[in-house]
C-alpha cells in the first residue's frame, strides 16, 4: 500500500500542477506563452498577487471573483485543480515508483488539458497531441507497454479513427470526426499500447452514444449535434490506463467461461 504521506504529497502536488494546467487550458488555444507574462486577470489584465493563486483556497476566499476588479472567475479553475489532485492521487496509489509512474502522470496531465479544451472549444491542439505521441514512444523505451506495442498502438489509434472518419465522409459528404481525434488516439496508443486503444475506443464510443441518445431524448440535441469526442477519449484512456488489464481479463474470462 502507498504510504498516506505519499498520497498527501501527491494531492498537494496535484493541486499545484492543476493550477498550471489551467494556464495551459487557457493559453494554448490562444497560442500564448505559458510562462510570460505571469498570472493575470482575464478581464482587467492586472497581475495577480501570489495569495490570489493558492489552488482552490484563493477561489473560495475571493468568492469566485478577481481580487482586483471583482470580475467573476470561471468555476473551471478550482474544478481542474481538484480533479487533477484526485487523479494524481489515484495514479500514485496504484502505480509503483519508476518510469511507469512518470509516464502515467504525464499522460494524466495531457488528458486533463485535452478534455477541458475540447469540452470548451471543440479543438484538440496539435501542439499537445503531436509531442504527446513522441513522449509516449520515448516512455515506452523504459516502461510498459514497450516500444513495439507503443508503435502498434499509435498506428492502430490513428488508423482506426482515420478509417472511420474517411468512411463517414464518403457516405455523408461531411466531416464526422476531426483529425484532432485521430492524433489524440494515436497519442493514447503510444502511451498505453494497442490493446488499450481498442478498450479506449469501445468505452468512449459507448459513453458518447449514451450521452447522444440522452441529449436527443431531452431535446437538447439532434443527429447533427456535435459531441466533443476528445473528452470521451480522455476519460476512456484514463480508465484504460489504470484498469485496462483488469477489464480485459474480466471480459475474456467471462466470454470464454460462457463458451
Amino acid at each position: 500500500m502507498t504510504h498516506p504521506l505519499a498520497l498527501l504529497f501527491a494531492a498537494a502536488l496535484g493541486l499545484t500542477v492543476g493550477s498550471f494546467l489551467n494556464v495551459c487550458i487557457y493559453r494554448i488555444p490562444k497560442r500564448e506563452s505559458l510562462l510570460f507574462p505571469g498570472s493575470r486577470c482575464g478581464t482587467c489584465r492586472k497581475p495577480l498577487h501570489w495569495y490570489h493563486n493558492i489552488p482552490i483556497v484563493s477561489y473560495l476566499a475571493l468568492r469566485g471573483r478577481c481580487g482586483q476588479c471583482g470580475a467573476a472567475i470561471s468555476i473551471r479553475y478550482p474544478v481542474v485543480e481538484a480533479i487533477t489532485a484526485l487523479l494524481i492521487v489515484l495514479v500514485v496509489a496504484v502505480t509503483p515508483p519508476g518510469a511507469l509512474l512518470a509516464s502515467r502522470l504525464v499522460l494524466t496531465c495531457i488528458l486533463i488539458v485535452l478534455f477541458a479544451i475540447d469540452l470548451e472549444l471543440q479543438i484538440l491542439p496539435n501542439v499537445i497531441t503531436l509531442p504527446g505521441i513522441a513522449a509516449g514512444l520515448v516512455f515506452s523505451l523504459f516502461a510498459p507497454p514497450g516500444l513495439r506495442d507503443a508503435l502498434l498502438g499509435a498506428v492502430l489509434g490513428a488508423g482506426v479513427l482515420y478509417g472511420i472518419a474517411a468512411a463517414y465522409y464518403l457516405v455523408r459528404r461531411e466531416e464526422g470526426l476531426g483529425m484532432g481525434d485521430v492524433k489524440m488516439l494515436a497519442m493514447i496508443g503510444a502511451f498505453l499500447g494497442w490493446r488499450a486503444v481498442l478498450l479506449t475506443l469501445v468505452m468512449s464510443s459507448f459513453s458518447g452514444a449514451v450521452l447522444g441518445v440522452a441529449l436527443m431524448a431531452t431535446r437538447r440535441g439532434g443527429l447533427q449535434y456535435a459531441l466533443p469526442f476528445g473528452t470521451f477519449l480522455a476519460a476512456g484512456a484514463f480508465i484504460a490506463m489504470l484498469a485496462g488489464e483488469s477489464i480485459l481479463s474480466w471480459y475474456l474470462g467471462y466470454y470464454f467461461d460462457g463458451l
